[in-house]
């Protein structure tokens, strides 16, 4: 157990040395957490743009890419809308190559890789009847991810992670039994909470984000109520990456004061 707390001495000091930079301006919201960004943005987007025309690609195959020409108007315009507040949190995100596509299947999914590319699943609308409000909801936080480079972020954490455990098993200072036990107490200290840190700066920059391009910040809490009214087991939060739903909610409702007047002063334009 000696060695384990060593490694973890060492893990927790290379990631203060690292954790020196962050990834976007803070915008109205104030999200300004120094992040871990070991792994070159060059090669996340890459594979990032890689998997997206994979997902394209097969899509297509089963004639299901923005098929539903009404789901895809409708989610399109509301990222036209979304896309030029980027800017706001980071300059460089203005010239990314944005892309938008609907996939018809009855997934509740959505999401938007790093360097901006963007997919809503036909489920999600469908079965949470999404206004656009809550469409721009579910975006913003998208695109958050993005703009803050959670993926990058993660892929460092990982990579510090497993070289630390391979250099403590390399140099006899951890028995290779006690590797796996170490990579677990690391995801329960490190990971869970990080990616629920995650999830709510995601969240923070997306309502800002749709209050900016004249969406309803509210709507953000009649999503996550028409989510958590879509039932099924959830782990507690403590061993979730997501901050609960009830969670969720009461920040948002927290958060409003700070993006209402953005809203409302977009409405006014």
């Amino acid at each position: 157990m000696k060695n384990i707390k060593l490694l973890f001495v060492l893990l927790l000091t290379f990631i203060t040395l690292v954790a020196c930079s962050t990834s976007t301006e803070a915008g109205a919201v104030g999200v300004n957490r120094r992040q871990l960004l070991a792994v070159p943005a060059s090669q996340v987007n890459e594979v990032a743009a890689q998997s997206y025309e994979q997902v394209k690609k097969e899509a297509a195959a089963k004639k299901t890419l923005d098929t539903n020409a009404a789901y895809y108007q409708r989610v399109k315009a509301v990222a036209d809308r979304l896309i030029p507040q980027v800017q706001v949190f980071r300059k460089d995100s203005a010239q990314w190559p944005w892309e938008v596509h609907v996939i018809t299947s009855p997934e509740v999914n959505a999401y938007c890789m790093p360097g901006g590319k963007i997919a809503f699943y036909s489920g999600i609308i469908e079965k949470l009847n999404m206004t656009d409000d809550e469409i721009a909801a579910v975006m913003g936080h998208e695109m958050a991810h993005a703009l803050r480079e959670h993926g990058r972020e993660r892929a460092s954490q990982a990579m510090i992670e497993q070289g630390v455990l391979a250099l403590g098993v390399a140099t006899g200072k951890l028995d290779p039994k006690y590797a796996q036990i170490a990579s677990l107490i690391s995801a329960g200290l490190f990971v869970l909470p990080n990616s629920r840190g995650q999830e709510s700066e995601a969240d923070h920059i997306g309502i800002e984000l749709m209050a900016r391009a004249g969406y309803n910040p509210r709507s953000a809490i009649s999503l996550w109520q028409k989510m958590a009214a879509q039932g099924g087991s959830k782990p507690p939060q403590f061993m979730s990456t997501h901050p609960s739903d009830e969670t969720r909610i009461a920040q948002i409702q927290e958060w409003l004061p700070q993006v209402t007047p953005l809203y409302e002063a977009s409405v006014k334009r």
